[in-house]
């Protein structure tokens, strides 16, 4: 397979666990080096070439951040589905007017209420470049039963699928 396909491949299954997940923890580096994370709204979208995109207001600390240390992670869950995604790439601050409009959804319009028109609207690029997940297909109940059973056999228990992704082309 060539590493083109398998990138491909892999980049569908990160949109398969995340779509239908609103919100992720965007996690990035404070000035004083410590990990801050807050949630933002992706509607659950990875484009073919990797990138995670999210609207947000320029000024913001969080543009700040990114702006001194591009490395950031987005952390996505789905407990009802015993799915959980994290994943580490780069961010910019991007302020492509085409490019907010090609991505503008109207539900945004409750933290942009002036919608493409806000002053200080831009975009926070993600280009992805490893990932991690976590799937277990069971429900939740299937799942408790599991872990019932493997504490009283003394089994492991089966946790579902577990994989690690490199997607930085370098």
């Amino acid at each position: 397979m060539t590493i083109a396909k398998e990138r491909n491949q892999q980049l569908e299954k990160l949109r398969e666990l995340v779509k239908g997940i609103d919100f992720c923890m965007l996690t990035s580096v404070d000035e004083d080096g410590s990990l801050h994370s807050r949630p933002m709204s992706t509607n659950g979208e990875i484009e073919d070439n990797g990138d995670v995109w999210f609207f947000t207001y320029a000024s913001t600390h969080k543009v700040w951040e990114i702006e001194r240390h591009h490395q950031v992670n987005l952390s996505f869950a789905d407990p009802s589905k015993q799915r959980y995604v994290s994943m580490s790439g780069n961010a910019e601050l991007v302020r492509d007017r085409q490019k907010m409009q090609q991505l503008w959804k109207p539900q945004l319009q409750a933290w942009f209420p002036k919608e493409l028109e806000e002053p200080d609207i831009a975009l926070i690029k993600v280009n992805i470049t490893k990932a991690e997940y976590w799937d277990s297909p069971s429900s939740w109940v299937a799942h408790t039963v599991g872990l019932v059973k493997a504490m009283a056999t003394g089994e492991k228990a089966s946790m579902g699928e577990n994989e690690q992704i490199n997607l930085d082309l370098k």
